[in-house]
C-alpha cells in the first residue's frame, strides 16, 4: 500500500506547487489583508536587506582599513627601528662586523613587529663594490617572495625610505588560505645600499570579525522582518477586520438579508462608518419595504381590475360580435364605425389576458403543464397558424429544422404563445422580407430561433426589449396589435421553463430571437443548439432555408432515442 500510494502523494503534492501561484494571484487581488501584508513585508525585507547590505559593506570596508593602518604602522615603526639602529652602529674595517650587524637588524624587525612574515631584497648589486658589502644579500623569513607582485617592488624603489607600500594577498600559514596584507618600505645600509623590506601580515582575524558581524546583521534582519510581520498582521488585523465584517454585510444585504447589520465598537473612524452603513441599511429597508408594499398593492390592484373588468368585457365583446355579423345591413359609417369597435374590443381583451398573466407571475402562481412536445412539430404547427397573417404581408415564412424532432417536456400552449408572439412581430417588423425559422437540438437542449431581415435595432433598443410597454419607436403604429407585454410574458415563459431568451439585433440587418429550452431537469446546461448571432448572407439570397414538410417524415423520427 506504500508503494502504491507514494506516486499519488506526489502528483498532489506536485499539482499543489503548480496551483500556488493561481491561489496567490487570486488572494492578491481579493484579500486587503493579504496584500497589505505582503506589501509591508516585502518593502520591509527589501528596506532591510539594503541596510544589512550596506552596513556590512561599511564595516568590512572600515575593519579593512583599520587592519591596513595597524599594519603600515607596524612596519613603519620596525624599519624606523632598525634605520636608526643602522645609522648609528660603527662597523670599522672588521670584515665580519657588517654582516653581523645585518644579521641583528634581521632579528630586530622580526621582534619589534607583529608581523607573519619578513623578507629583504637588495635593491642592486654593484659589480665593483668592495667584497664586504657584496656579501652582504637578501633574507626570507616566513614569506613567499612570490607573493610580491612587481608593482609592489616597483612602488617600493620609487618611493625610497620615505613611505610604505601595500598590498592585499592570500597568505598560506598552516596549510590553509587567508586573507593577509603585505606592507614593503626601502632600508638603507651604510657602507651596503638600499634593501627592499616586507612584511606580511595576516588578516584572519579580521576576516573572523566581519563574518561574525555579517552574519549577526542577517539574523538580527531577519528577526526584525518577523517582528514587523507579527506587528503588522495585528494592526492589519485590527484594521480590516471591521472591513471585512462591512464587505460580508453589504454583500448579504445586496442578497436580500434586509436585517443584517455591523456591529459598532467604539468610536474611531471605523465606528462611524458602521453607524453610517447602519443608517444607510436602515433606509433601505424602509423605502424596500414601502416599495414592496406598493408593488403588492399595485399587483392587487391589476388583477382586481382585470377580474373585474372580464365580466363587462365579455358582455361588451358578445354585442360586439353580434353588431360586427349584422355590419353589412348597416350604412357604410356605421359599418366601419362597427369594424373599428369589434378590432379593439379584441385588442382590450388581449390587453386584459396579458395584464392577468403579469399579474399571475408577479404573484409567482404561475405553473406549467408539461407534454412531451417536439418543437419542430409545434414550430411547423404556428408557421401555419400564422401564415395568414403573413400573406397579408407578403411575407414568406421558412423553416429551417435538423432537429428537434424528438419529444421534450414542455408547457405547448406557453411555447407557442412565445412563437407567436415572435413570429407576429417578424411579421410586423420584417420589411416583407423573407423570415427563417431554425430549430435544432443537442444533447442538452432544443432550441428555436425567428430571423427577420427589417430594420434592425440599437444595441441600447435590443437590451430594453423585454421590458414591459417599451417600444424602441413610440411614433411607430403596429398593424397587427399587440400590448406592448408580448416579449415580457415570452422571456417569463422561457425562464419559467429553465431556458433563456435572447435577442441579437443590428439596425438595418435585422433582429434574431433564439429560444432555448432544457431537454430534461428544468436545468440549461451547455450552450444552445441555434446561434443567436446569425451568418452574414441576408435571409432572402439564403437557397437552403426551404420549408420542410414535417408530416411526411417517418414516425420513428420523433422517438426520444433517435437524436
Amino acid at each position: 500500500m506504500a508503494a502504491g500510494g507514494a506516486p499519488t502523494t506526489t502528483v498532489v503534492v506536485l499539482r499543489d506547487w503548480r496551483s500556488w501561484p493561481e491561489t496567490l494571484g487570486s488572494s492578491w487581488r481579493r484579500s486587503l489583508r493579504f496584500r497589505t501584508l505582503a506589501i509591508t513585508l516585502i518593502l520591509t525585507s527589501l528596506a532591510i536587506f539594503v541596510a544589512c547590505v550596506t552596513m556590512a559593506l561599511v564595516i568590512q570596508s572600515d575593519l579593512f582599513e583599520s587592519r591596513k593602518n595597524d599594519a603600515l604602522e607596524d612596519a613603519r615603526r620596525a624599519i624606523d627601528s632598525a634605520q636608526a639602529t643602522l645609522d648609528s652602529a660603527d662597523v670599522g674595517d672588521e670584515p665580519d662586523a657588517l654582516p653581523a650587524l645585518w644579521t641583528s637588524i634581521q632579528e630586530d624587525m622580526r621582534r619589534n613587529s607583529t608581523a607573519e612574515g619578513l623578507a629583504g631584497i637588495r635593491i642592486d648589486v654593484d659589480p665593483e663594490t668592495d667584497a664586504a658589502e657584496a656579501r652582504l644579500s637578501g633574507f626570507t623569513a616566513g614569506l613567499n617572495t612570490t607573493l610580491i607582485t612587481q608593482a609592489l617592488r616597483t612602488s617600493v624603489i620609487e618611493l625610497g625610505d620615505r613611505q610604505s607600500s601595500w598590498q592585499s594577498v592570500a597568505l598560506e600559514i598552516s596549510e590553509r588560505t587567508v586573507p593577509g596584507v603585505i606592507v614593503g618600505q626601502q632600508l638603507v645600509v651604510p657602507q651596503a645600499g638600499a634593501f627592499q623590506v616586507y612584511f606580511s601580515y595576516d588578516l584572519a582575524d579580521a576576516d573572523q570579525t566581519l563574518s561574525f558581524v555579517q552574519r549577526t546583521l542577517w539574523i538580527a534582519g531577519i528577526g526584525l522582518v518577523a517582528i514587523v510581520a507579527a506587528i503588522s498582521f495585528v494592526v492589519v488585523r485590527s484594521v480590516s477586520t471591521p472591513i471585512v465584517e462591512a464587505a460580508e454585510t453589504s454583500a448579504r444585504l445586496a442578497s436580500g438579508d434586509l436585517g443584517v447589520r455591523i456591529e459598532v465598537r467604539g468610536e474611531d473612524e471605523l465606528a462611524t462608518l458602521g453607524r453610517s452603513f447602519n443608517a444607510m441599511a436602515d433606509s433601505i429597508e424602509a423605502q424596500i419595504k414601502e416599495l414592496g408594499e406598493l408593488s403588492l398593492v399595485q399587483q392587487r390592484f391589476v388583477s382586481d381590475v382585470s377580474h373585474e373588468l372580464r365580466t363587462p368585457l365579455t358582455t361588451i365583446r358578445l354585442a360586439a360580435d353580434m353588431l360586427n355579423d349584422q355590419r353589412d345591413d348597416f350604412d357604410p359609417i356605421m359599418a366601419r364605425t362597427t369594424e373599428l369597435m369589434h378590432a379593439q374590443v379584441q385588442r382590450f381583451e388581449v390587453l386584459l389576458s396579458d395584464l392577468l398573466e403579469i399579474s399571475r407571475y408577479d404573484a409567482g402562481s404561475v405553473q406549467l403543464e408539461l407534454e412531451a412536445t417536439s418543437l419542430a412539430q409545434l414550430a411547423e404547427d404556428m408557421i401555419e397558424e400564422m401564415r395568414p397573417l403573413a400573406d397579408g404581408r407578403d411575407t414568406e415564412l421558412r423553416l429551417v429544422a435538423p432537429g428537434g424532432y424528438s419529444p421534450v417536456d414542455m408547457d405547448p400552449r406557453r411555447v407557442r404563445r412565445v412563437l407567436r408572439n415572435l413570429i407576429g412581430n417578424a411579421i410586423e417588423h420584417g420589411e416583407s422580407r423573407p423570415i427563417v425559422i431554425t430549430v435544432d437540438s443537442n444533447q442538452h437542449a432544443v432550441a428555436i430561433g425567428v430571423r427577420d431581415s427589417g430594420l434592425g435595432m440599437e444595441p441600447a433598443d435590443a437590451e430594453r426589449v423585454f421590458d414591459r410597454f417599451w417600444r424602441a419607436d413610440p411614433s411607430r403604429q403596429r398593424t397587427i396589435g399587440g400590448t406592448g407585454l408580448g416579449l415580457s410574458i415570452a422571456l417569463g415563459d422561457a425562464t419559467l421553463h429553465g431556458g433563456t431568451l435572447a435577442v441579437w439585433s443590428e439596425l438595418g440587418v435585422g433582429t434574431n430571437f433564439v429560444l432555448t429550452l432544457p431537454r430534461r431537469g428544468g436545468v440549461l446546461d451547455g450552450p444552445s443548439p441555434v446561434a443567436l448571432e446569425p451568418d452574414d448572407v441576408p435571409a432572402e439570397f439564403g437557397d437552403a432555408t426551404q420549408p420542410i414538410e414535417l408530416a411526411d417524415l417517418p414516425p420513428h423520427l420523433f422517438d426520444e432515442g433517435s437524436l
